[in-house]
Protein backbone atom coordinates (compact mmCIF):
# COMPACT_ATOMS: atom_id res chain seq x y z
CA UNK A 1 0.00 0.00 0.00
CA UNK A 2 1.15 3.30 -1.26
CA UNK A 3 -0.32 6.91 -0.23
CA UNK A 4 0.13 9.87 -1.92
CA UNK A 5 -1.30 13.57 -1.43
CA UNK A 6 -2.71 14.38 -4.88
CA UNK A 7 -5.03 17.18 -6.45
CA UNK A 8 -5.38 20.35 -5.45
CA UNK A 9 -3.62 20.49 -2.42
CA UNK A 10 -0.49 19.73 -4.55
CA UNK A 11 -1.14 22.21 -7.12
CA UNK A 12 -1.89 24.93 -4.12
CA UNK A 13 1.29 24.50 -2.77
CA UNK A 14 3.24 24.70 -5.77
CA UNK A 15 1.40 28.29 -6.31
CA UNK A 16 1.98 29.06 -2.71
CA UNK A 17 -1.85 29.32 -1.82
CA UNK A 18 -3.07 28.29 1.46
CA UNK A 19 -4.37 24.69 1.15
CA UNK A 20 -7.60 23.67 2.34
CA UNK A 21 -8.40 20.43 1.58
CA UNK A 22 -6.59 17.62 1.35
CA UNK A 23 -6.63 14.54 -1.15
CA UNK A 24 -5.09 10.86 -0.66
CA UNK A 25 -4.90 8.26 -3.44
CA UNK A 26 -4.16 5.37 -2.63
CA UNK A 27 -2.33 2.65 -4.70
CA UNK A 28 -1.91 -1.34 -3.79
CA UNK A 29 -5.00 -1.78 -1.65
CA UNK A 30 -8.35 -3.08 -1.10
CA UNK A 31 -11.38 -2.07 0.56
CA UNK A 32 -10.77 -5.04 3.28
CA UNK A 33 -7.27 -3.66 3.43
CA UNK A 34 -8.51 -0.03 4.10
CA UNK A 35 -11.18 -1.15 6.29
CA UNK A 36 -8.44 -3.40 8.08
CA UNK A 37 -6.26 -0.11 8.65
CA UNK A 38 -9.30 1.99 10.65
CA UNK A 39 -10.75 3.79 7.48
CA UNK A 40 -14.28 4.40 7.71
CA UNK A 41 -16.17 3.83 3.76
CA UNK A 42 -18.15 6.97 2.63
CA UNK A 43 -18.04 6.02 -1.58
CA UNK A 44 -21.28 5.46 -3.54
CA UNK A 45 -19.47 5.07 -6.46
CA UNK A 46 -16.14 3.83 -6.17
CA UNK A 47 -13.95 2.98 -3.14
CA UNK A 48 -13.73 5.93 -1.24
CA UNK A 49 -12.47 6.14 2.55
CA UNK A 50 -12.28 8.53 5.59
CA UNK A 51 -9.33 8.83 8.11
CA UNK A 52 -10.35 7.84 11.69
CA UNK A 53 -8.45 10.64 12.66
CA UNK A 54 -8.11 13.71 10.03
CA UNK A 55 -11.24 12.49 8.58
CA UNK A 56 -9.64 13.27 4.85
CA UNK A 57 -10.40 11.69 2.11
CA UNK A 58 -8.46 8.63 0.86
CA UNK A 59 -9.73 7.08 -2.07
CA UNK A 60 -8.54 3.43 -4.06
CA UNK A 61 -6.53 4.46 -7.28
CA UNK A 62 -8.96 3.91 -9.81
CA UNK A 63 -9.20 4.07 -14.11
CA UNK A 64 -13.27 4.94 -15.46
CA UNK A 65 -14.68 4.13 -18.55
CA UNK A 66 -17.80 5.95 -20.42
CA UNK A 67 -20.49 4.29 -21.02
CA UNK A 68 -23.15 7.11 -21.85
CA UNK A 69 -24.18 10.12 -21.97
CA UNK A 70 -23.52 13.26 -19.07
CA UNK A 71 -21.89 13.15 -15.49
CA UNK A 72 -22.77 9.59 -14.60
CA UNK A 73 -22.35 7.84 -17.74
CA UNK A 74 -19.26 6.29 -16.52
CA UNK A 75 -18.22 2.89 -14.80
CA UNK A 76 -15.19 2.83 -12.30
CA UNK A 77 -12.39 0.16 -11.79
CA UNK A 78 -10.42 -0.39 -8.81
CA UNK A 79 -7.94 -3.27 -7.81
CA UNK A 80 -4.32 -3.16 -6.56
CA UNK A 81 -3.11 -3.56 -9.83
CA UNK A 82 -3.88 0.02 -10.56
CA UNK A 83 -1.12 2.48 -10.97
CA UNK A 84 -0.69 5.59 -9.61
CA UNK A 85 0.05 7.36 -13.50
CA UNK A 86 -3.10 5.58 -14.29
CA UNK A 87 -5.22 7.47 -11.77
CA UNK A 88 -3.30 10.40 -12.40
CA UNK A 89 -4.46 10.17 -16.07
CA UNK A 90 -8.67 9.98 -15.38
CA UNK A 91 -8.08 13.52 -14.09
CA UNK A 92 -9.11 16.74 -15.77
CA UNK A 93 -6.23 19.00 -16.05
CA UNK A 94 -2.41 18.21 -16.00
CA UNK A 95 -1.75 20.69 -12.83
CA UNK A 96 -4.34 18.53 -10.89
CA UNK A 97 -2.83 15.29 -12.09
CA UNK A 98 0.60 15.85 -9.49
CA UNK A 99 0.81 13.59 -6.56
CA UNK A 100 3.14 13.93 -3.77
CA UNK A 101 5.30 10.95 -1.89
CA UNK A 102 5.32 11.40 1.52
CA UNK A 103 9.09 12.11 1.27
CA UNK A 104 8.18 15.26 -0.40
CA UNK A 105 8.71 14.24 -3.77
CA UNK A 106 6.52 14.79 -6.77
CA UNK A 107 4.83 12.33 -9.38
CA UNK A 108 4.11 14.43 -12.35
CA UNK A 109 3.91 11.97 -15.69
CA UNK A 110 1.76 14.24 -17.49
CA UNK A 111 3.60 17.99 -17.19
CA UNK A 112 1.48 19.63 -14.39
CA UNK A 113 4.34 21.54 -12.79
CA UNK A 114 5.29 22.93 -15.92
CA UNK A 115 1.77 24.10 -16.59
CA UNK A 116 1.53 25.37 -13.27
CA UNK A 117 4.99 27.51 -14.09
CA UNK A 118 3.85 28.39 -17.56
CA UNK A 119 0.24 29.39 -16.22
CA UNK A 120 -1.88 27.11 -18.48
CA UNK A 121 -4.93 25.19 -17.51
CA UNK A 122 -4.72 21.98 -20.11
CA UNK A 123 -6.37 18.85 -20.16
CA UNK A 124 -4.22 15.56 -19.09
CA UNK A 125 -5.63 13.13 -22.46
CA UNK A 126 -8.23 12.87 -25.06
CA UNK A 127 -10.84 11.24 -22.32
CA UNK A 128 -11.22 15.02 -21.22
CA UNK A 129 -14.12 15.20 -23.52
CA UNK A 130 -15.60 11.99 -21.63
CA UNK A 131 -17.03 14.54 -18.92
CA UNK A 132 -19.42 17.40 -19.88
CA UNK A 133 -18.56 18.94 -16.01
CA UNK A 134 -15.31 20.01 -17.12
CA UNK A 135 -16.11 22.60 -19.18
CA UNK A 136 -17.68 24.28 -16.47
CA UNK A 137 -14.49 23.17 -14.41
CA UNK A 138 -12.23 24.65 -16.59
CA UNK A 139 -14.32 27.56 -17.01
CA UNK A 140 -14.12 28.09 -13.00
CA UNK A 141 -10.67 27.43 -12.26
CA UNK A 142 -9.56 30.20 -15.01
CA UNK A 143 -12.09 32.48 -12.82
CA UNK A 144 -9.95 31.41 -9.72
CA UNK A 145 -6.64 31.95 -11.54
CA UNK A 146 -6.72 34.38 -13.97
CA UNK A 147 -4.94 37.07 -10.96
CA UNK A 148 -2.60 34.72 -11.29
CA UNK A 149 -2.48 34.97 -15.50
CA UNK A 150 -3.88 31.47 -16.38
CA UNK A 151 -5.13 30.97 -19.40
CA UNK A 152 -6.78 28.00 -21.20
CA UNK A 153 -4.95 25.82 -23.39
CA UNK A 154 -6.09 26.40 -27.28
CA UNK A 155 -5.79 22.67 -27.54
CA UNK A 156 -7.81 22.43 -24.29
CA UNK A 157 -10.90 25.39 -26.03
CA UNK A 158 -10.68 23.36 -28.74
CA UNK A 159 -11.78 20.00 -27.07
CA UNK A 160 -14.49 22.34 -25.51
CA UNK A 161 -15.67 23.15 -28.33
CA UNK A 162 -15.96 19.54 -29.93
CA UNK A 163 -17.99 18.99 -26.40
CA UNK A 164 -20.25 21.55 -27.16
CA UNK A 165 -20.93 20.37 -30.62
CA UNK A 166 -21.69 16.78 -29.81
CA UNK A 167 -24.05 17.77 -27.69
CA UNK A 168 -22.60 16.52 -24.38
CA UNK A 169 -23.02 19.47 -22.06
CA UNK A 170 -26.95 19.18 -23.34
CA UNK A 171 -26.73 16.44 -21.09
CA UNK A 172 -25.65 18.17 -17.77
CA UNK A 173 -27.78 18.03 -15.25
CA UNK A 174 -29.06 21.63 -13.31
CA UNK A 175 -27.79 20.41 -10.26
CA UNK A 176 -24.17 20.30 -11.19
CA UNK A 177 -24.23 23.16 -13.44
CA UNK A 178 -25.85 25.08 -10.91
CA UNK A 179 -22.76 23.39 -8.15
CA UNK A 180 -20.28 24.65 -10.80
CA UNK A 181 -21.44 28.09 -11.01
CA UNK A 182 -22.08 28.65 -7.68
CA UNK A 183 -18.37 28.40 -7.03
CA UNK A 184 -17.42 30.24 -10.24
CA UNK A 185 -19.50 33.62 -8.77
CA UNK A 186 -17.51 33.02 -5.79
CA UNK A 187 -14.26 33.19 -7.34
CA UNK A 188 -12.39 36.47 -7.78
CA UNK A 189 -12.76 37.11 -11.36
CA UNK A 190 -16.08 35.59 -12.13
CA UNK A 191 -16.54 37.29 -15.24
CA UNK A 192 -13.60 35.11 -16.75
CA UNK A 193 -16.17 31.89 -16.15
CA UNK A 194 -18.74 33.65 -18.38
CA UNK A 195 -16.12 34.55 -20.79
CA UNK A 196 -14.50 31.11 -21.36
CA UNK A 197 -17.71 29.38 -21.73
CA UNK A 198 -18.90 32.21 -24.50
CA UNK A 199 -15.73 31.33 -26.24
CA UNK A 200 -16.05 27.51 -26.13
CA UNK A 201 -19.82 27.70 -26.81
CA UNK A 202 -21.26 26.53 -23.62
CA UNK A 203 -22.92 29.67 -22.61
CA UNK A 204 -25.55 29.63 -25.38
CA UNK A 205 -26.56 26.11 -24.39
CA UNK A 206 -26.31 27.05 -20.30
CA UNK A 207 -27.01 30.45 -20.17
CA UNK A 208 -28.90 31.41 -23.00
CA UNK A 209 -29.97 34.17 -21.17
CA UNK A 210 -26.49 35.72 -20.24
CA UNK A 211 -25.36 35.29 -24.05
CA UNK A 212 -28.24 36.92 -25.59
CA UNK A 213 -26.89 40.33 -23.73
CA UNK A 214 -23.93 40.23 -26.07
CA UNK A 215 -23.55 42.61 -29.13
CA UNK A 216 -26.99 44.52 -27.39
CA UNK A 217 -25.90 48.32 -27.33
CA UNK A 218 -26.79 50.60 -24.97
CA UNK A 219 -26.95 54.17 -24.47
CA UNK A 220 -22.50 55.28 -24.73
CA UNK A 221 -23.28 58.26 -22.85
CA UNK A 222 -24.52 56.46 -19.68
CA UNK A 223 -22.80 52.72 -20.85
CA UNK A 224 -19.30 53.85 -22.06
CA UNK A 225 -18.05 50.16 -22.99
CA UNK A 226 -21.48 49.74 -25.14
CA UNK A 227 -21.95 46.47 -24.79
CA UNK A 228 -24.09 44.70 -22.46
CA UNK A 229 -22.43 41.23 -22.57
CA UNK A 230 -19.13 43.42 -22.00
CA UNK A 231 -21.26 45.85 -19.32
CA UNK A 232 -22.27 42.39 -17.01
CA UNK A 233 -18.78 41.01 -17.40
CA UNK A 234 -17.42 43.80 -15.97
CA UNK A 235 -20.26 43.95 -12.90
CA UNK A 236 -19.42 40.44 -12.38
CA UNK A 237 -15.93 41.61 -11.48
CA UNK A 238 -17.00 45.11 -9.37
CA UNK A 239 -18.89 42.46 -6.96
CA UNK A 240 -16.46 40.25 -6.94
CA UNK A 241 -14.12 43.80 -5.72
CA UNK A 242 -17.24 44.65 -3.39
CA UNK A 243 -17.84 40.94 -1.79
CA UNK A 244 -15.58 38.72 -2.18
CA UNK A 245 -16.60 35.34 -2.03
CA UNK A 246 -20.47 36.45 -2.28
CA UNK A 247 -21.94 34.17 -4.66
CA UNK A 248 -25.21 35.31 -4.01
CA UNK A 249 -24.24 38.90 -5.12
CA UNK A 250 -22.24 37.61 -7.72
CA UNK A 251 -25.49 35.63 -9.02
CA UNK A 252 -27.15 38.85 -8.71
CA UNK A 253 -24.62 40.69 -11.02
CA UNK A 254 -25.25 38.22 -13.54
CA UNK A 255 -28.85 38.37 -13.63
CA UNK A 256 -29.67 41.93 -13.45
CA UNK A 257 -29.59 42.99 -16.90
CA UNK A 258 -31.51 39.85 -18.64
CA UNK A 259 -34.08 42.56 -19.89
CA UNK A 260 -31.81 44.24 -22.10
CA UNK A 261 -31.96 41.43 -24.59
CA UNK A 262 -35.71 41.63 -24.75
CA UNK A 263 -35.51 45.35 -25.75
CA UNK A 264 -37.42 46.05 -29.29
CA UNK A 265 -34.76 46.96 -31.69
CA UNK A 266 -36.44 50.26 -32.86
CA UNK A 267 -35.69 51.37 -28.87
CA UNK A 268 -32.53 50.26 -29.27
CA UNK A 269 -30.29 51.92 -27.30
CA UNK A 270 -32.38 52.83 -24.78
CA UNK A 271 -33.84 49.99 -22.42
CA UNK A 272 -36.80 51.24 -21.34
CA UNK A 273 -38.76 49.08 -19.41
CA UNK A 274 -35.37 46.50 -19.10
CA UNK A 275 -36.16 46.01 -15.30
CA UNK A 276 -39.63 44.39 -16.12
CA UNK A 277 -38.85 42.46 -18.85
CA UNK A 278 -36.16 41.15 -17.28
CA UNK A 279 -38.21 38.65 -14.73
CA UNK A 280 -39.21 36.37 -16.75
CA UNK A 281 -35.86 35.48 -18.27
CA UNK A 282 -34.58 35.90 -14.09
CA UNK A 283 -37.29 33.66 -12.96
CA UNK A 284 -36.98 31.08 -15.93
CA UNK A 285 -32.75 30.60 -15.12
CA UNK A 286 -32.99 30.51 -11.62
CA UNK A 287 -36.03 27.96 -12.22
CA UNK A 288 -34.00 25.93 -14.58
CA UNK A 289 -30.92 25.85 -12.61
CA UNK A 290 -32.97 25.22 -9.58
CA UNK A 291 -31.26 27.82 -7.30
CA UNK A 292 -31.52 28.28 -4.29
CA UNK A 293 -34.59 30.22 -2.80
CA UNK A 294 -32.77 33.05 -1.50
CA UNK A 295 -30.76 33.22 -4.48
CA UNK A 296 -33.78 33.24 -6.86
CA UNK A 297 -35.35 36.00 -4.92
CA UNK A 298 -32.69 38.40 -4.45
CA UNK A 299 -31.80 37.96 -8.33
CA UNK A 300 -35.69 38.83 -9.11
CA UNK A 301 -35.59 42.35 -6.76
CA UNK A 302 -32.02 43.20 -8.17
CA UNK A 303 -33.51 42.84 -11.62
CA UNK A 304 -36.55 44.57 -10.78
CA UNK A 305 -35.75 47.48 -8.30
CA UNK A 306 -31.68 48.60 -9.57
CA UNK A 307 -33.14 51.72 -11.11
CA UNK A 308 -35.01 52.46 -7.97
CA UNK A 309 -32.09 52.32 -6.21
CA UNK A 310 -29.87 54.67 -8.31
CA UNK A 311 -32.73 57.00 -8.55
CA UNK A 312 -33.10 56.94 -4.74
CA UNK A 313 -32.80 60.48 -3.79
CA UNK A 314 -35.19 60.82 -6.50
CA UNK A 315 -38.04 58.42 -4.91
CA UNK A 316 -40.92 59.41 -2.51
CA UNK A 317 -40.88 58.16 1.29
CA UNK A 318 -43.58 55.77 0.62
CA UNK A 319 -41.67 54.07 -2.71
CA UNK A 320 -38.66 54.58 -0.50
CA UNK A 321 -41.09 52.13 2.17
CA UNK A 322 -42.37 49.84 -0.72
CA UNK A 323 -38.98 49.35 -1.82
CA UNK A 324 -37.84 48.21 1.53
CA UNK A 325 -40.56 46.30 2.16
CA UNK A 326 -40.45 44.25 -1.07
CA UNK A 327 -37.02 43.18 -0.10
CA UNK A 328 -37.93 41.95 3.18
CA UNK A 329 -35.64 44.03 4.39
CA UNK A 330 -37.10 45.77 7.83
CA UNK A 331 -36.68 42.43 9.53
CA UNK A 332 -33.67 41.45 7.76
CA UNK A 333 -31.38 43.82 6.89
CA UNK A 334 -28.86 41.63 5.16
CA UNK A 335 -30.93 41.69 2.31
CA UNK A 336 -30.54 45.08 1.76
CA UNK A 337 -26.59 44.75 2.00
CA UNK A 338 -27.24 42.54 -0.60
CA UNK A 339 -29.23 44.44 -2.77
CA UNK A 340 -26.94 47.17 -2.29
CA UNK A 341 -23.75 45.61 -3.10
CA UNK A 342 -25.40 44.17 -6.54
CA UNK A 343 -26.56 47.72 -7.47
CA UNK A 344 -23.30 49.71 -6.40
CA UNK A 345 -21.54 46.82 -8.52
CA UNK A 346 -24.00 47.90 -11.39
CA UNK A 347 -23.05 51.75 -11.12
CA UNK A 348 -19.16 50.71 -10.79
CA UNK A 349 -19.18 48.30 -13.70
CA UNK A 350 -18.78 50.53 -16.58
CA UNK A 351 -15.96 51.83 -18.72
CA UNK A 352 -14.71 54.94 -16.46
CA UNK A 353 -16.27 54.71 -14.00
CA UNK A 354 -14.84 51.88 -11.55
CA UNK A 355 -14.45 54.00 -8.91
CA UNK A 356 -17.73 55.91 -8.48
CA UNK A 357 -19.45 56.74 -4.88
CA UNK A 358 -22.63 55.20 -4.48
CA UNK A 359 -24.20 57.64 -1.58
CA UNK A 360 -26.84 55.60 -2.32
CA UNK A 361 -26.34 52.86 -0.53
CA UNK A 362 -25.72 54.95 2.92
CA UNK A 363 -29.27 56.97 2.48
CA UNK A 364 -31.08 53.75 1.85
CA UNK A 365 -29.55 52.24 5.03
CA UNK A 366 -30.49 55.26 6.72
CA UNK A 367 -34.29 54.84 5.72
CA UNK A 368 -34.00 51.49 6.60
CA UNK A 369 -32.77 51.94 10.01
CA UNK A 370 -35.02 55.05 10.24
CA UNK A 371 -38.56 52.82 9.82
CA UNK A 372 -37.31 49.79 11.71
CA UNK A 373 -37.68 51.88 14.87
CA UNK A 374 -40.84 52.72 14.45
CA UNK A 375 -42.83 50.07 16.31
CA UNK A 376 -46.61 49.73 17.12
CA UNK A 377 -46.24 50.17 20.92
CA UNK A 378 -47.53 54.16 20.45
CA UNK A 379 -50.42 52.92 18.58
CA UNK A 380 -51.64 50.41 20.40
CA UNK A 381 -51.26 52.39 23.84
CA UNK A 382 -53.46 54.94 21.69
CA UNK A 383 -55.93 52.96 21.30
CA UNK A 384 -55.62 51.57 17.74
CA UNK A 385 -57.02 48.24 16.60
CA UNK A 386 -56.52 45.45 14.02
CA UNK A 387 -55.56 46.89 10.33
CA UNK A 388 -55.43 50.51 11.45
CA UNK A 389 -52.44 49.86 13.82
CA UNK A 390 -50.65 48.81 10.52
CA UNK A 391 -52.12 51.89 8.49
CA UNK A 392 -50.21 54.51 11.40
CA UNK A 393 -47.08 52.36 11.38
CA UNK A 394 -46.67 52.67 7.27
CA UNK A 395 -47.52 56.73 7.62
CA UNK A 396 -45.22 56.81 10.68
CA UNK A 397 -42.41 54.56 8.74
CA UNK A 398 -43.06 57.38 5.31
CA UNK A 399 -42.47 60.12 7.70
CA UNK A 400 -38.89 58.68 9.55
CA UNK A 401 -37.70 57.94 6.18
CA UNK A 402 -38.69 61.63 4.90
CA UNK A 403 -36.93 62.86 7.85
CA UNK A 404 -33.67 61.23 6.43
CA UNK A 405 -30.94 63.67 5.36
CA UNK A 406 -30.14 63.55 1.68
CA UNK A 407 -26.92 64.23 0.03
CA UNK A 408 -26.83 68.15 -0.74
CA UNK A 409 -26.27 67.07 -4.60
CA UNK A 410 -27.43 63.97 -6.81
CA UNK A 411 -25.39 61.51 -7.83
CA UNK A 412 -27.27 59.82 -10.97
CA UNK A 413 -26.84 56.56 -11.46
CA UNK A 414 -26.99 54.53 -14.91
CA UNK A 415 -30.05 55.30 -17.03
CA UNK A 416 -32.34 52.96 -19.33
Amino acid sequence: MQIYLVGGAVRDQLLGRPVVDRDWVVVGATPEAMLAAGYRAVGKDFPVFLHGDSKEEYALARTERKTGRGYHGFAFHAEPSITLEQDLERRDLTINAIAQHDDGHLVDPYGGVADVEARVLRHVSAAFVEDPVRVLRVARFAARYAPLGFRVADETMALMRRMVDDGEVDHLVAERVWAETRKALAEPMPEVFVRVLRECGALRVLFPEVDALYGVPQRPEFHPEVDTGIHVEMVLHAAATLAPGDALVGYCALTHDLGKALTPADVLPRHIMHEQRGIQPVQALSARLKVPADFAFMAEMVCRHHLNAHQAFELKPATVLRLLESLGALRRPERLEAFLLACMADKRGRLGHENDDYPQAGFLRACRAAAAAVTSKPFVEAGLEGPAIGEAMKKAQAQAIAAVTKPTAGHPGPQP
